[in-house]
């Protein structure tokens, strides 16, 4: 009986010490795979401030006024370009290929006035689910 519980002892030794040697290389594993990640966010923290250097250089706005008056041709408004909204010429429907398809097949859809229906103000009458 001695004998069999010191060959248990020994067996929970050693579980318990290929346990804790799984559990610390685990360990390790998991502290690089951090590293790198850590490692990872530094350099795109670096690239961001990159970009906003970059962007706060393009949009300067000595820059960009040096740049509009060697590319940009502007001209002062004239009056004559200047209309009122009933001198515009009047906008041009476009065709609803959809809605022509419905009203050839002749089915209704929904009460809104505004499709072209005039609005009666009657709701349909139901004959045992069935519209009348």
């Amino acid at each position: 009986m001695l004998r069999f519980i010191n060959i248990l002892a020994i067996a929970a030794l050693i579980g318990s010490a290929s346990w804790a040697y799984s559990v610390k290389y685990d360990t390790i594993y998991y502290v690089e795979h951090i590293k790198k990640i850590e490692s990872q966010i530094n350099k795109e923290r670096d690239n961001v401030a990159i970009l906003k250097a970059d962007w706060q250089h393009l949009t300067k706005p000595a820059r960009l006024q040096a740049l509009s008056d060697k590319h940009l041709v502007l001209q002062p408004l004239a009056a004559i370009q200047i209309i009122r909204a009933h001198e515009l010429p009047e906008r041009k429907s476009s065709p609803d290929a959809i809605a022509e398809k419905i009203e050839n097949l002749g089915i209704v859809t929904g009460s809104t006035p505004n499709q072209g229906q005039k609005s009666t103000g009657r709701t349909p009458e139901r004959n045992g689910g069935k519209v009348k």
